[in-house]
């Protein structure tokens, strides 16, 4: 495995940015744009965080199980370390986004604070304007709240089969409300429709603590990459042969196959890549964007998204002024791209040095 001396797995830092550059190019060129790269950034992010909060909570099993007051030990560490991670830039956003009265922040307050965006967004059947994103947040959240009573409660024997059943599950569920003809966005937002990327994620987890070797035969070879994004790609090619923009294949089939592909791709990463693909998930610049990943996916959305960034927002009023003063970069897609990501990695760079890192670097105090 490539780790550091700490244990910490190191090309996946660089998956992280992988993930929300998919997420940032889906947003930003929306207009132009027909592949799903923000659902396959969704989902990688998916597929990641199954493996890891499954890795996490089997290692403290381990040391709390069958000790007095070893599930509330356990618990409590999990949750205090989920909740110094996460929470300040949420709650951060939403109470600027309140402050400046930016909808529909005000009235949906209780939906935000709850962590329940994508409810929202599943029972009214519309989107969320400018925090139309936080419903990933909102459906890792969910997942965070009975995962970690499944890894400690249930016989270890018995989680891959329960991990099994989270994937049937999920796929079971998308084809019923598709063929149900509910909005797609239900299938979409919904947590329990995600749990395929979540199982796969805790089947690698499991493998590579119980089963080192196995783990080692079937990610050892990159084939099985290009098999899954092959996959991928014909799923996406047959979404485009229905006539309905939102059908079969990419409410039911899309995230299945892209979180095997992802399934693949991470498990690789966990070994480690060689060769070019080494050279850049271990780049210190691709460590470094996915190390603050997190941030530019909470505030990319309010810098600029191609469906509700209105023309009076600052960020395109300094565009327009730039524009005018060079105007070969009128209108340049280019320069438009870079001019967003730069602003978004300056607040997110900002946001991890004097927000999220301070506060990350209590975990070790709280919750050791």
């Amino acid at each position: 495995m490539r780790t550091t001396t700490t244990g910490y797995l190191i090309q996946l830092d660089g998956l992280r940015f992988v993930a929300v550059a998919l997420v940032l190019v889906d947003h930003w060129l929306a207009e132009f744009n027909t592949i799903p790269f923000g659902p396959l950034g969704v989902t990688l992010f998916f597929v990641l965080s199954g493996f890891l909060i499954t890795r996490i909570l089997m290692v403290s099993r381990e040391k709390t199980h069958g000790k007095e007051g070893g599930m509330g030990s356990y618990l409590k560490k999990f949750y205090i370390r989920r909740t110094l991670r996460i929470f300040p830039i949420y709650y951060l956003s939403i109470a600027v986004l309140y402050a400046l009265n930016v909808p529909p922040v005000r009235d949906t307050l209780g939906w935000c604070l709850l962590y329940a965006t994508n409810i929202y967004i599943a029972v009214n059947q519309h989107w969320m304007g400018v925090i139309d994103h936080f419903w990933s947040l909102a459906v890792e959240e969910q997942f965070y709240i009975f995962f970690p009573f499944v890894i400690f409660l249930i016989p270890r024997k018995r989680l891959v089969p329960f991990l099994i059943f989270m994937i049937i599950l999920s796929i079971a569920l998308r084809l019923y409300f598709h063929l149900a003809d509910y909005e797609w966005m239900v299938n979409y937002v919904s947590m329990p429709m995600c749990l395929d990327s979540f199982g796969l994620g805790g089947l690698m987890a499991w493998m590579q603590l119980t089963r080192p070797q196995l783990f080692q035969k079937v990610f050892k070879n990159t084939i099985w990459i290009w098999v899954g994004l092959g996959g991928w790609i014909l799923v996406v090619y047959w979404s485009k042969t229905f006539v309905e923009i939102h059908n079969l294949a990419n409410e039911v089939f899309d995230r299945l196959v892209s979180s095997i592909f992802c399934f693949f791709l991470i498990g690789k990463a966990v070994l480690g890549f060689e060769g070019p693909m080494k050279k850049f998930l271990e780049h210190p610049v691709s460590n470094y964007m996915g190390k603050i990943s997190y941030g530019m996916y909470v505030y990319h959305n309010f810098v600029y998204n191609h469906f509700h960034t209105q023309n009076d927002h600052p960020t395109l009023r300094v565009l327009r002024k730039v524009e005018s003063w060079v105007p070969a970069l009128d209108n340049s897609m280019a320069f438009q791209l870079a001019y967003f990501f730069l602003l978004t990695t300056c607040i997110s760079a900002l946001s991890w040095h004097f927000i999220e890192k301070p506060i990350n670097s209590l975990k070790d105090k709280y919750a050791r």
